[in-house]
Parts: structure tokens; C-alpha cells; sequence
């Protein structure tokens, strides 16, 4: 049985480039969160024959590394527990970055993004099987099932033909979760399994399925056990997506960025910087001293210049020993070291707005301080 799909693929760092156009977060595992180029599109591959009862198909996606894209391949995934199924992640465009928001474990199957993913990924829930009386049925009409009786068969239309692979933004899917994801996002859920984590380990590693290599069209699309990339299971795509674009005609500005940082004239490239993920990664801001010229108003102004910054001193160090318990209770998965990143960047934009309100305050009253006479 075969069935047309396509996923995200990282691009070697000719991306060097497209890392000006937007700081990376990084998570521990060396995988990026958050980048400014847009994902490639899905590319076209077949399904792998099911080993067997009690596992699951996890659609391929591209994720990112140092190197750029690359591909992490389809792959039938052992169900950690009855009654689970598979929500796969997304890239979603918000505050002019594509952040990557992690697949998971639930009862339900929650929002991904609207990315037809394909073999039952259709952008709304799932039509590639269900759970019935603690056995899992699978859709032969999506599903490349052999030697497997639990079986039904039901048509479902596959809208992508532009295998669009990112939610939001320019060309990006147009979609919001339902009010059914959005109460499956907030149940009960598991992460991905070890053997997960291992799969996306190994394509990080492997040469051949980054985007610079394979020009979005890889040599491994989908396994039919995770992690095992050559021998029998292993599928090459069929082509990359029509709609493929090489990674540097996906952001012209991106490339704008590029060539201004090569040009010293145009002054420091703050994209060379990583974002900050945690509050102790950055300095505070600390704008230039308002001068009114009287001694005693300027006194003043000091001291409530001390008094902000302590302040805002207190809130990064609470900030930062939440996150430090964050890190010993759940560990620094992406999708933890995301949230800490957004905490961080809220604070910093809190404390910004701050110190730009205290000095637009103290430089309306400067101009109505009258120096103080000498006698």
C-alpha cells in the first residue's frame, strides 16, 4: 500500500546565514527550537509495512540542528500504554520565529498544527485507527498493515498536495485548535518514548538526511522500527515536495540579514547572539543616567534608579531559581527550556518597559528642575 507524505528537513548551515534573521533556542540535546527560516516541505514517501499488533505510525518531520534541517523519518512506534495515541509536533510561526512544539502521548490526539502529516494525519485528530475493548484497529485504507486482523476500512481524503509543513506565517496552514484540542492539550500526557528520543538522536547523526544533502527528497523517509535505518523497512522518498524551495530562497530576508552582517558598515549583527533561555544568560538593561543638573533632583533619580534595579534584580533571581527546580523536576527537554525561554523573554520586556517608563518620568521632570543657584 502506498500513500503519499512529506515532513520538515533541516538545511546545512549555508543556514549560517538564516541564523541572523532569528537567534536559535537550543534544548540540551543539542536539537533547535526556534528558528527563523521557514521548515521544507513534506516530502513524498511511502509507508513501511506494520511489524505487528500494538504499534502505532509516527509521521516524519524535519527538525533542526546546528547543521540545518533534517529529516526525521516516519516510523512505527511500539504504544507505550492501552488507550494512547500519538499527537504529532509542529512548527508554528509566532513573534517572527517557527518554533518547534513537541509531539506527545494522550487519550485524545490534540492540535498539530493542522499539518496533514499523511497515513492518517490529517491535520484534525486521527483516521489511521482506534482503540476498541483494549485492541487497537487500524485503517487499511491509510495503513500498510499485513498479518494484522484488527483491521477496517474507511476513505480518507488527503488534502495536502503542497505538503506544507509549518502552521502560520507566509504560506503557512491557516488553523486554530478546536475547543476539543485545545481540553486534549491540557490531559494527562506522555512524552515521547525512549525509543522516541533515540530515533531522533540517530537521524541528527546521520549525513544524508539533512537538507543540504538531500535537497529535501531523503534517502531514509520512514523506517519500520525506530532507529533502524538501513536493511529491510527502510524507505527512500519518492521526491521531494513540488513545492520545494532550496533553504536560502525560503526567507529573502534572511539573506538581506546575511549580507548586511558580512558588510562591517553596517554595523554589529545582534543575530550572532543566542537567545537567552534562562534570566542569568543575559545582562539587565540598565539605560544611561537622566541628568537634571540640580543635586538634589538628581539624588533623587538615583535612588529610584537603585530602587528598580533591585527590584528587578529580586525577580530575575526568583525567575531563576523557579526554572532551576523546573530543571529537577522535569528535566531540560525542549519543550521545558521553551517555556523557560519565553519566561525569560516576558520578564526582559516587563523590565524594559519599566526602565524606559522611569526614564521618560525623570526626563519630563529634569526640564522643570531649576539648578540650583550659586551664592
Amino acid at each position: 500500500m502506498k500513500e503519499e507524505n512529506m515532513r520538515m528537513t533541516p538545511v546545512r548551515l549555508i543556514l549560517s546565514m538564516f541564523l541572523l534573521l532569528a537567534a536559535p533556542i537550543v534544548s540540551s540535546a543539542g536539537i533547535i527550537l526556534s528558528i527563523g527560516i521557514a521548515p521544507p516541505p513534506l516530502p513524498v514517501y511511502d509507508q513501511p509495512a506494520c511489524p505487528g499488533d500494538g504499534y502505532i505510525w509516527t509521521p516524519g518531520y524535519w527538525a533542526y540542528a546546528d547543521d540545518g534541517y533534517f529529516w526525521v523519518p516516519g516510523t512505527w512506534v511500539p504504544i507505550p500504554e492501552p488507550g494512547y495515541l500519538w499527537t504529532p509536533g509542529y512548527w508554528g510561526w509566532a513573534d517572527g520565529l517557527f518554533t518547534w512544539h513537541e509531539g506527545y502521548w494522550g487519550l485524545q490526539v490534540g492540535f498539530y498544527g493542522g499539518v496533514d502529516y499523511g497515513f492518517g494525519y490529517i491535520g484534525v485528530g486521527y483516521e489511521g485507527g482506534y482503540w476498541r475493548n483494549g485492541a487497537f484497529f487500524y485503517n487499511r485504507s491509510v495503513n500498510n498493515v499485513v498479518n494484522i486482523t484488527n483491521v477496517y476500512e474507511k476513505n480518507v481524503v488527503v488534502n495536502n498536495e503542497t505538503h506544507v509543513s509549518y502552521n502560520g506565517g507566509e504560506g503557512g496552514i491557516a488553523s486554530r485548535p478546536t475547543p476539543q484540542e485545545e481540553a486534549a492539550a491540557n490531559q494527562h500526557h506522555l512524552p515521547p518514548t525512549a525509543s522516541q528520543t533515540s530515533h531522533v538522536q540517530a537521524a541528527s547523526g546521520n549525513h544524508q538526511l539533512y537538507e543540504s544533502v538531500n535537497h529535501g527528497s531523503p534517502a531514509i523517509a520512514a523506517t519500520a522500527k525506530p532507529a533502524q535505518f538501513s536493511g529491510a523497512g527502510v524507505v527512500q522518498a519518492k521526491s521531494a515536495a513540488p513545492s520545494y524551495k532550496p533553504a536560502e530562497e525560503r526567507s529573502p530576508d534572511a539573506a538581506r540579514a546575511n549580507t548586511a552582517a558580512r558588510n562591517p558598515a553596517m554595523g554589529e549583527n545582534p543575530g550572532n547572539k543566542a537567545t537567552p533561555v534562562h534570566p542569568n544568560e543575559a545582562a539587565p538593561e540598565r539605560p544611561a543616567p537622566v541628568q537634571s543638573g540640580d543635586p538634589d533632583t538628581d539624588q533623587r533619580f538615583q535612588k529610584e534608579r537603585q530602587d528598580l534595579n533591585a527590584q528587578q534584580d529580586k525577580e530575575r533571581q526568583n525567575l531563576q531559581q523557579k526554572q532551576e527546580q523546573d530543571h529537577q523536576q522535569r528535566g531540560q527537554t525542549p519543550q521545558v527550556e521553551l517555556e523557560h525561554q519565553q519566561q525569560t523573554r516576558q520578564l526582559a520586556q516587563k523590565h524594559s518597559d519599566e526602565q524606559q517608563q522611569l526614564r521618560q518620568k525623570q526626563q519630563s521632570q529634569a526640564t522643570h528642575a531649576a539648578p540650583r543657584e550659586k551664592h
